[in-house]
């Protein structure tokens, strides 16, 4: 569930480089200012952590795969 903040007292030089800066990314201020306070307090570094272990190269998956090959035989004398 996301939050509703209101930050009052915001002088007026911060407030007319956060428009600068949302303009010069082309986007809305309010996305400006949620990536700001999320790289503040570590939440994009948290993703890019997570990413790394739920997105596989095609090495990786090459390399998964040949790992478990071994695990995947069966020893046909045990099944007649």
């Amino acid at each position: 569930m996301s939050r509703q903040l209101t930050i009052r007292g915001v002088p007026d030089e911060v407030g007319r480089r956060l428009e600068g800066l949302s303009r010069s990314r082309g986007q809305s201020l309010n996305a400006t200012v949620l990536a700001i306070l999320e790289a503040s307090v570590g939440v994009a570094e948290r993703r890019q952590r997570l990413a790394r272990y739920a997105t596989w190269t095609p090495e990786d998956l090459e390399e998964f795969t040949e790992s478990l090959a071994a695990q995947r035989t069966t020893d046909d004398p045990l099944w007649r």
